[in-house]
């Protein structure tokens, strides 16, 4: 174990020396004039149109700065930016940071900067508790931008159609739900296995109300997947999966790109329910006609299970945030402050249509929908943040292979824990 830290600390001090050696994909001129490149995954509408027009007011403010926004395709994301990351003459000096394991492998390999001294005040107090899903180790390594709790987002009017008056609260009287959505000729639930890890969602909510606080937190600490629970949740989503209530093709289904996505099919009413982050009003608003607010949709949180031994208020969520590479200058650090401050988290929320990591600027959320979410949020006895964030790539990637091969009738609740502990003994 000593040996390991030792050999870990040292990648790490080559790393940087190799970043202030070979410089990066940001450039300091003779002149003082300074490019910042900077990746973020909001391919289109306002997202997109957001970054631009603060980039552009960034640099009115500081002509000495050019910042080069790239918007990449949330999928490839992860993908890119590991192998990026790996070149400092290749790799943006702002990137997206999901937080958990994901960025530790980032912070402990030497590329993201501690920010713990750098953030503003504003930060410091108005996004207090967002920043815990970029803190390692007691030290800041990214500045959110918003909070993404997730759960059930269902159209009104299908729900309507059906003669459901309520929304569930139980996974018995999810089924019900399901079951009146089916009558009534209603395909119930998007999902977009194409993508694996919408698919794997519902294992892991299924898992924080199956497992206890205590067993839950110990497996993201020990990787430990021991107890009996592991097993049931994935007997959950058998169970869902015998209820024949997704889209037809769900396997092969797109998440979030085009009218046909999962995504898609909540937006144009082609399906009354998806389970996703505090991003689906912004992303379903993107995918109606008419790229406007869906005025139906509504939210409520994970049904309960009997039996389960999990807190039935615990929700699960993520932030996204901003991480500065260990090679960039320090006006990238000043750019992130700026987006920061509250006029630009406004902008921010009503671009996105989503919660901000600001408290003082989660007053200008009105959509009736993250209204809801937040007061859930709020509520919550703990925010888990979304396990293949938590456990990282390799992990993370084989459990959403485990959950989508047993969808597709190729693997059973036993093997995703199995290939889920086997990644986890590759280290």
């Amino acid at each position: 174990m000593k040996l390991k830290s030792i050999a870990a600390a040292a990648l790490a001090v080559t790393t940087l020396v190799s970043v202030a050696a070979c410089g990066s994909a940001s450039d300091t001129n003779a002149d003082g004039q300074v490019e910042i490149v900077m990746w973020h995954n909001s391919t289109t509408g306002d997202g997109k149109q957001f970054w631009e027009d603060a980039a552009a007011a960034f640099e009115e403010e500081n002509p000495n700065v050019t910042i080069k926004i790239e918007a990449i395709q949330n999928e490839d994301m992860d993908g890119k930016l590991q192998t990026a990351l790996q070149d400092p003459d290749s790799a943006p000096d702002i990137f997206l940071a999901r937080g958990g394991q994901k960025l530790r492998d980032v912070v402990e390999a030497g590329q993201a900067m501690d920010l713990t001294d750098k953030i503003s005040d504003t930060v410091k107090t108005q996004m207090a508790t967002a920043l815990d899903a970029d803190t390692i180790d007691g030290k800041i390594y990214g500045i959110p931008q918003s909070v993404l709790p997730g759960g059930m987002w269902y159209s009104k009017d299908l729900f309507a159609q059906a003669g459901i008056t309520e929304t569930p609260t139980t996974w018995d009287e999810f089924k019900t739900v399901v079951q009146k959505l089916k009558d009534a000729g209603i395909t119930p639930i998007a999902v977009g296995g194409k993508d694996a890890w919408p698919a794997a969602h519902w294992w892991y909510w299924f898992a924080l109300r199956e497992c206890s606080a205590e067993t839950f937190e110990q497996a993201q600490s020990d990787k430990d997947f021991s107890d009996k629970c592991w097993t049931r949740t994935g007997d959950d989503v058998q169970e869902l999966i015998d209820l024949d209530a997704f889209n037809e093709g769900y396997l092969t289904t797109p998440a979030q790109q085009g009218a046909s996505s999962s995504a898609g099919l909540l937006a144009n009413h082609m399906a009354a329910m998806e389970l996703m982050g505090g991003w689906e009003p912004g992303v379903v608003r993107d995918l109606t006609p008419d790229q406007t607010d869906m005025e139906d949709l509504g939210y409520f949180a994970f049904p309960t299970i009997d039996g389960g031994e999990g807190d039935e208020s615990a929700i699960m969520g993520g932030s996204d945030g901003m991480s500065v590479g260990a090679w960039a200058p320090d006006e990238a650090v000043d750019f992130l402050n700026f987006v920061s401050e509250k006029e630009w988290q406004e902008k921010y929320a009503e671009a996105f249509s989503t919660i901000p990591a600001s408290v003082e600027a989660q007053e200008v959320v009105t959509n009736e929908a993250l209204k809801q979410v937040l007061d859930v949020y709020n509520n919550a006895s703990s925010v888990s943040m979304w396990l293949d964030t938590v456990f990282g790539q390799n992990i993370g990637n084989a459990l959403n292979e485990g959950v989508v091969n047993m969808m597709a009738g190729q693997g059973t609740a036993e093997d995703i824990v199995k290939g889920v502990e086997d990644a986890a003994a590759k280290g």
